[in-house]
């Protein structure tokens, strides 16, 4: 799969990557638009930085040497998948969030939770 000490990983050809970049422009561009103003600084902010912390440390892991390293970095993006989670739950629950909105974004959190386990998974058995 990969061998130690060369940093040839390409993120975007990461199906993992891809889906979390698309989890996230959907947060950016569907989500926290419907949030009100006055979370600006706070829901919307957190919300954002969850969102995009995730695809960041799928690249950012891709340039670590070992599997080991690169499975840390997966580790903090599913950390960061579950904040996106429990953001949107708080958004839905607070009536900031319509249903169709927040049933979508679930999905795509879903998905990206699932490869990434099933990535971690994979990465550490080898």
């Amino acid at each position: 799969m990969f061998q130690e000490g060369l940093y040839m990983r390409d993120y975007k050809k990461l199906e993992v990557w891809r889906k979390a970049h698309m989890m996230t422009t959907f947060v950016y561009r569907d989500v926290v638009t419907q949030l009100p103003k006055h979370e600006m600084f706070a829901l919307v902010s957190q919300m954002k930085r969850a969102a995009y912390s995730v695809p960041l440390n799928i690249v950012e892991g891709c340039g670590r040497a070992t599997e080991r390293d690169f499975a840390r970095f997966l580790d903090h993006a599913l950390g960061s998948v579950h904040e996106v989670e429990y953001c949107a739950l708080l958004a839905f629950d607070l009536k900031f969030l319509d249903e169709s909105i927040y049933i979508d974004l679930n999905k795509k959190i879903n998905e990206v939770k699932a490869m990434l386990i099933a990535f971690i998974k994979t990465l550490r058995i080898s």
